[in-house]
């Protein structure tokens, strides 16, 4: 540890899970302490090598419980219009998620609901969702847009996003979609929408600052990979960086041409190919796990977790909070979700909230537990880290700093 003046908060009797990507497991440090100043961690690591005479504005005994970095929810679709409600009663009844669609539900029918509310009616309805994550310890999430689908709409939905980053204590990024249906008005000129979102959605929403990256819906029900490409060669014409809802439903080859562009991540997954993992692995694409989707939709083919480990890729975790397919609110749900369902190990599925999460975010500020990164940390009630894929429910969180 380096030695420092003085600092704003010091933690000591504190157990860390830094989550570096070290030899103990989830980087942990059993007697711990955690200084931060000016926003930022300025020391972290065995309370024995504190310099003496440490000192801090205010010194907190952590009574011997667990830190870990705040936690990220890199892929939701947290602000929307109206519910789906029925499509999931449909769905009990035995319709699947393309038969709903190609019938003018699924995304359609959110599409009609959110073009009918204001931005403040979008800002009220996504507030008690993104406060819900919030109380799990959240720091960061990830919203994007998609279901607007026209200049107006896509653009009300990322500044209704970007309110919510500053009128709540989490940091927002935010994602432009355009990409993730076909409107009704373009029903039969494919063409003309990829115009619309290439040469007016796109450079308006860059050029208001309003976007941070560019996602699309690489399907057979969505856009094909011709169509993702004209997309992506775009957003890389305007510096964007791109992810990708790649491979849901069938293997159209969406990993691969996510690494083709150097995407940030490649989302959901489950039909990849073992040409597709090894390619997001030689780009350093971030495979992000979306387990309350395939819970949902009740598919039944998981995602190549073992071929993910072999070939070395990140594998994040996040909610794909949307009302749909995926209506969860809950995080710490989807970190059991991903143990029981595609078998990860807890030390996985929390790295997979942390630092593999920033990855697919870009962030590099954020995620560990080290110094220099943002001081967004979660102490905990709990007597492991494991804690927190194991329990079905339930808030362990007992403080939460964002920066």
């Amino acid at each position: 540890m380096a030695a420092s003046a003085r600092w704003d908060r010091l933690w000591v009797n504190v157990r860390l899970a830094t989550m570096t990507d070290g030899a103990a497991p989830y980087g942990a440090i059993d007697r711990g302490a955690l200084a931060v100043a000016d926003g930022r961690i300025a020391i972290v690591g065995p309370a024995s090598d504190l310099p003496p005479g440490a000192s801090a504005d205010q010194v907190i005994d952590a009574g011997g419980r667990w830190m870990t970095p705040g936690l990220i929810d890199c892929h939701t679709h947290i602000v929307f219009g109206g519910d789906r409600i029925d499509e999931f009663e449909a769905r009990l009844n035995g319709a699947t998620y393309e038969e709903i669609a190609r019938a003018g539900g699924g995304i359609l029918s959110t599409v009609r609901a959110t073009r009918a509310a204001s931005e403040d009616e979008l800002v009220e309805s996504a507030t008690p969702r993104l406060r819900q994550l919030i109380a799990e310890g959240v720091t960061t999430v990830e919203i994007k847009s998609g279901y607007g689908l026209d200049t107006a709409n896509e653009l009300k939905m990322l500044r209704a996003a970007r309110r919510l980053g500053r009128e709540l204590p989490v940091d927002v990024r935010t994602t432009f979609l355009g990409a993730h249906a076909l409107p009704p008005e373009f029903a039969s000129n494919r063409t003309g929408y990829l115009d619309l979102v290439c040469n007016e959605m796109l450079p308006r929403v860059a050029e208001e600052g309003l976007v941070d990256a560019v996602d699309a819906f690489c399907e057979t029900i969505g856009f094909t990979p011709q169509e993702t490409a004209r997309l992506f060669e775009t957003a890389t014409q305007l510096n964007l960086r791109v992810k990708l809802h790649a491979d849901q439903l069938s293997d159209g080859g969406g990993a691969a041409l996510a690494a083709k562009f150097a995407a940030l991540s490649a989302d959901h997954v489950e039909w990849t190919s073992p040409q597709g993992v090894q390619a997001i692995a030689e780009a350093g694409t971030v495979a992000v796990l979306l387990p309350g989707a395939f819970h949902t939709l009740r598919e039944t083919k998981l995602p190549p977790i073992d071929q993910f480990r072999s070939a070395g890729v990140p594998m994040a975790i996040a909610t794909d909070c949307n009302p749909g397919t995926s209506p969860t609110r809950s995080l710490l749900l989807m970190l059991n979700m991903a143990c029981t369902l595609f078998r990860l190990t807890p030390e996985e599925a929390l790295a997979g909230v942390t630092r593999n999460a920033a990855r697919a975010l870009g962030l590099t500020d954020r995620g560990t537990l080290e110094q220099g990164k943002r001081a967004d940390l979660v102490l905990w009630d709990i007597s492991s880290p494991a804690d927190l894929c194991y329990w079905l429910g339930g808030r362990p969180e007992l403080a939460v700093v964002r920066g």
